[in-house]
């Protein structure tokens, strides 16, 4: 149960930062707020808040716990998803975001209709829209309100409902930039608390001799939680197929989740300017490379404390609970902090597609006057719907990041098989795009019910690649270059020294993580 202390600690949080964003969310006098306002944040973002945003909307309550559960029941091999996606976001830094940010778009669909047509916008609009809705808000939802009913005490419902509540009363008055400039408060009491828990487990499990101690005596109780890469009598092979984790379908996931998709290249899209994104983008690798760190390790540790939770999903709430008076309040509010920061981003998301890539082809656009007020409406009822939604849905799962990757690996191949071509090749047509999309879920289906033993990460591999040449066979088909097709001359894919010195270093401090822990 939480300490009046705590509760006193998490309040304070809870108003400073309500009040910080209605601070930042205010317009220059005789301004109106305007759609690029509330959805992209006037244009204006500095690299420190993309970073930063880029991080507190991806790290939430399904990657602080569902991690820690992978952590619990896995091991180190689940931080894949973290190292890996430093790698890919800076080629998305270096290759993707030049491309978008000269197209001047608010959406990722809007620029399948400058590519294709329109219905590859709206199409995946509303895909977009459903998986936001109905697996990411409600994911969040429900994790964060069993991690406040686990720590304290809070009734589920309650608990489901209030965080949902806050984080549209912070947010939206002033739309992403209400959510981006507040960020880097959030990422660092995510990372403030997340190494108050680390500390505290390895010094529980040393009995006091010390973080090295600790960290030691948990490599030598539980050495197969360090395998980053699983062999396959490895009971957990069907989610981390040994070497297809750095050679096959995760990288698939990760350009589709880093590189094209709304809820987090909105914030790019949103930079003063490409050097500013591209600094941002390097910020945010930079901080995935100790993630790991604050998401996985306390399920590994609290696995050599406890190896008999009921759930591994419970290992982040269990290791809250030994936490002191005041210390739990500081890591329950970063834990609150990731999960309001993700919700907001993620209505944000649900409201702009709505507003920019739906509601024109319901009706006519939305007038500018109308923008905002249409996308805080849309803003309310995707919330309201994930709230109704979340138990459902989620209540009878035991690892739900898992469950979510494994989800959105239906449709990730043919997202990412719609871009690469339409960036790279310039003969693909809005046929091949509309195949790429339907093919991808229906091969999806049909190897989960006939190849039920084949891992889903090298599933979404095997979908990509023929997904993809169904595409090709449909674009070459009519054989010619599309009077809409990216122009890659015309691009600078030039980046800075600093960048490429980073990018180098950041990729070899991976690489040595699997040499490490091969």
């Amino acid at each position: 149960m939480l300490a009046s202390l705590d509760i006193a600690i998490i309040a304070i949080y809870a108003i400073a930062l309500f009040g910080i964003a209605q601070w930042v969310s205010r317009e220059e006098v005789g301004h109106a707020k305007n759609a690029k306002d509330f959805f992209l944040a006037g244009g204006k973002l500095p690299w420190w808040a993309i970073g930063a945003s880029l991080i507190a909307a991806n790290i939430s309550a399904e990657q602080i716990i569902g991690m820690s559960g992978s952590g619990y029941a896995i091991g180190l091999a689940i931080a894949s998803y973290e190292w890996l996606a430093a790698i890919t976001l800076i080629v998305v830094g270096k290759f993707l975001l030049p491309i978008f940010l000269k197209h001047q778009i608010y959406t990722m669909p809007q620029f399948l209709e400058q590519r294709f047509d329109r219905r590859v916008r709206v199409l995946m609009a509303t895909f977009w829209m459903a998986v936001y809705i109905f697996v990411n808000l409600t994911a969040v939802l429900w994790l964060g309100a069993l991690a406040a009913n686990t720590v304290g005490g809070i009734d589920l419902n309650v608990a489901l409902f209030g965080l949902g509540a806050f984080a549209l009363a912070y947010s939206l008055y002033g739309g992403l930039r209400a959510v981006a400039l507040t960020d880097i408060i959030q990422v660092v009491l995510l990372i403030a608390g997340g190494l108050i828990i680390v500390v505290i487990l390895l010094d529980k499990l040393s009995q006091g001799e010390g973080l090295l101690t600790g960290m030691s005596m948990i490599m030598d109780a539980a050495p197969e939680k360090f395998d980053m890469i699983l062999s396959k009598d490895s009971p957990h092979y069907m989610s981390l197929p040994g070497l297809s984790v750095i050679l096959g379908g995760m990288w698939v996931m990760h350009f589709s989740y880093w590189g094209f998709n709304q809820y987090i290249i909105q914030r790019a899209l949103a930079a003063k300017s490409l050097k500013e994104a591209q600094k941002g983008i390097l910020f945010a690798a930079g901080l995935k490379v100790i993630l790991p760190i604050i998401v996985v390790l306390p399920g590994i540790a609290l696995f050599v404390l406890n190896s008999n939770l009921e759930s591994p999903d419970q290992a982040y709430p269990t290791a809250m609970t030994l936490l002191p008076a005041g210390l739990k309040g500081l890591a329950f509010a970063a834990l609150l902090a990731a999960i309001v920061s993700s919700l907001a981003s993620m209505v944000n998301s649900v409201s702009t597609l709505f507003v920019v890539d739906i509601y024109p082809s319901l009706k006519r656009a939305a007038k500018p006057e109308q923008a905002v007020g249409l996308g805080r409406a849309v803003s309310v009822i995707a919330m309201v719907i994930a709230m109704l939604s979340a138990q459902p849905l989620l209540g009878k799962f035991e690892q739900a990041f898992q469950f979510i990757q494994e989800f959105t690996g239906f449709f990730t191949p043919g997202i990412v098989v719609i871009f690469v071509l339409g960036i790279f090749w310039r003969k693909t047509n809005a046929t091949g795009a509309l195949i790429a999309a339907v093919s991808s879920v229906v091969l999806s289906l049909l190897f989960k019910v006939f190849l039920p033993e084949l891992p889903f990460i090298d599933r979404v591999g095997a979908v990509f690649v023929l997904s993809g040449l169904l595409a090709i066979v449909a674009s070459a088909l009519e054989g010619k270059d599309q009077h809409n097709a990216i122009v890659l001359g015309e691009m600078n894919f030039v980046t800075s020294r600093s960048f490429n010195v980073a990018a180098i270093g950041i990729t070899l401090i991976i690489a040595s993580f699997y040499v490490i822990w091969w």
